[in-house]
């Protein structure tokens, strides 16, 4: 008998909010399952100026890979999508005093059949979950991390460091940016999370792990994941957004 494992289909769900400190969310998401594109923002900026800038880089991701020609590579049209939504977003704050200077973070889930990529920009995070262990496949653009992949901080003292917040790679902030881009072959139960620091920042990837083991709809599995990251101090706003590959 030959048991076929290919992943037929995905099922997705998402779940954002301004957590107990933030007075609004500049935190965005967008996904389309029948198109494999799955997209968070977490956005910068005074005043809305973050707010615009997530939303921006969403709606560019979504406008251009939802209508995009189906013989061309889906990688290639996610950097190339990735650039004009930069472009978008530099060009808006550069005639705009009031949004001077925002910026936004991406990382996006890319799904075909059983070829898969993560593309981020700053330090929203992208994971694998793959028979029960949580992997971290992005790197965050951020000075701290950089510092403790060069071996010259460790994480006790990243987690202390008051430059944690300073990401050195956004979209919007610069005329030209160059996300990473990470191949992935999925496996059908496979469970892909994507999400902003505010979920990060509160909870462990032990924790992480431990919550995405949960036997649950997705839905609420995001819920649960909110409410935990609210429940550490809810410090920022909180964006997850959970994939599965399907049998």
């Amino acid at each position: 008998m030959f048991l076929s494992t290919a992943v037929a289909h995905y099922t997705a769900a998402a779940a954002s909010d301004c957590g107990r400190k933030r007075p609004s969310n500049e935190d965005a998401f967008g996904f389309s399952v029948e198109h494999g594109v799955y997209v968070v923002c977490d956005g910068m900026g005074g005043a809305a100026a973050g707010e615009v800038a997530s939303s921006l880089a969403v709606d560019e991701m979504m406008r251009l890979l939802t209508s995009r020609d189906a013989d061309r590579a889906l990688v290639d049209d996610a950097e190339a999508a990735v650039a004009s939504a930069n472009a978008s977003i530099f060009m808006r704050a550069r005639n705009s005093r009031n949004l001077s200077g925002m910026g936004t973070t991406l990382v996006s889930l890319l799904a075909e059949e059983r070829r898969g990529w993560m593309i981020n920009v700053g330090d929203s995070r992208g994971y694998r979950m793959c028979n029960s262990r949580l992997e971290q496949i992005t790197l965050d653009h951020s000075l701290v991390e950089e510092q403790v992949r060069l071996g010259r901080m460790d994480r006790l003292e990243a987690q202390r460091s008051p430059f944690k917040n300073v990401i050195t790679r956004a979209l919007g902030t610069q005329s030209s940016v160059t996300p990473d881009v990470f191949e992935l072959e999925t496996e059908p139960g496979d469970l892909f999370l994507l999400c902003s620091d505010g979920l990060t920042r509160e909870l462990s990837d032990a924790v992480i792990e431990w919550l995405l083991k949960l036997d649950l709809p997705l839905q609420e599995m995001c819920a649960r994941l909110v409410a935990a990251a609210n429940d550490a101090g809810g410090h920022d706003n909180i964006t997850c957004l959970l994939v599965r590959a399907e049998a």
